[in-house]
C-alpha cells in the first residue's frame, strides 16, 4: 500500500489536484506533500555521504515548509498515492500513521497518539477528514469512510461510515454494494 513507487505516488498525488506540476505554485499543500515524498524516496538510498547530504537538505526544506503550511507530514508515516490536502494549516500527523491511498485531509486535522506512546491510527483507502477532526490512538478507520468536522475519534469505523461528534459516533452505513 504505502510508497511502491515514488514517482507514480507523487504522480497520482499531482492528479488529485488538476495534474500538471504548476499546481505547485498555486497549491502550498502539494509542497509539504513534495517534501515528505523527497524524504520517502532518500529513506531508500544506500547509506554514504550523498545521502546524509541529502538528508540534511530534506531536513531544512521540511521545516522551512512545515513553518510556511501548518502542515507537518513527517517522512517516517506511510501515506499512499493520490494523497489530497484542502485548506493547508494546522495539520499534523504522528510518524507511525498509516494513510491509505486517495485520501483527503482538510485543516486543523490531527492523527495521532494520545501522548502515551499507545499507537497511530491506520487509514484505510478512500477517507475524507474534516476540518478540525482528530483521530487519536490505535485506531483502525475502514475504507470509503467520512469523518466529520470536529470529529474525535477515539474507537474503530467500520469501513463505509460516516462518523459525526465527540466521541465520534457512527451516522450512516453505507450498503454492501456502495463500497
Amino acid at each position: 500500500m504505502c510508497c511502491a513507487n515514488m514517482d507514480q505516488d507523487w504522480l497520482a498525488d499531482l492528479k488529485r489536484v488538476g495534474g500538471s506540476r504548476r499546481e505547485l505554485l498555486r497549491e502550498q499543500s502539494l509542497w509539504a506533500i513534495w517534501v515528505y515524498r523527497l524524504g520517502r524516496r532518500i529513506d531508500q538510498r544506500p547509506n554514504g555521504l550523498r545521502k546524509k547530504w541529502m538528508l540534511r537538505w530534506y531536513w531544512f526544506l521540511q521545516r522551512l515548509v512545515e513553518t510556511m503550511t501548518g502542515i507537518g507530514l513527517p517522512k517516517a508515516a506511510c501515506i499512499g498515492p493520490g494523497f489530497r490536502i484542502w485548506h493547508f494549516g494546522g495539520i499534523f500527523i504522528h510518524p507511525e500513521v498509516v494513510i491509505g491511498c486517495n485520501c483527503t485531509l482538510r485543516q486543523g486535522v490531527v492523527l495521532g497518539d494520545k501522548g502515551n506512546g499507545s499507537g497511530a491510527p491506520v487509514v484505510g483507502d478512500h477517507v475524507d477528514f474534516g476540518s478540525g477532526a482528530h483521530v487519536l490512538g490505535p485506531v483502525r478507520i475502514g475504507d470509503h469512510v467520512k469523518i466529520g468536522a470536529l470529529a474525535v475519534v477515539l474507537s474503530d469505523v467500520p469501513s463505509g461510515c460516516t462518523v459525526v461528534g465527540n466521541p465520534a459516533r457512527i451516522v450512516k452505513r453505507a450498503a454492501r454494494n456502495d463500497l
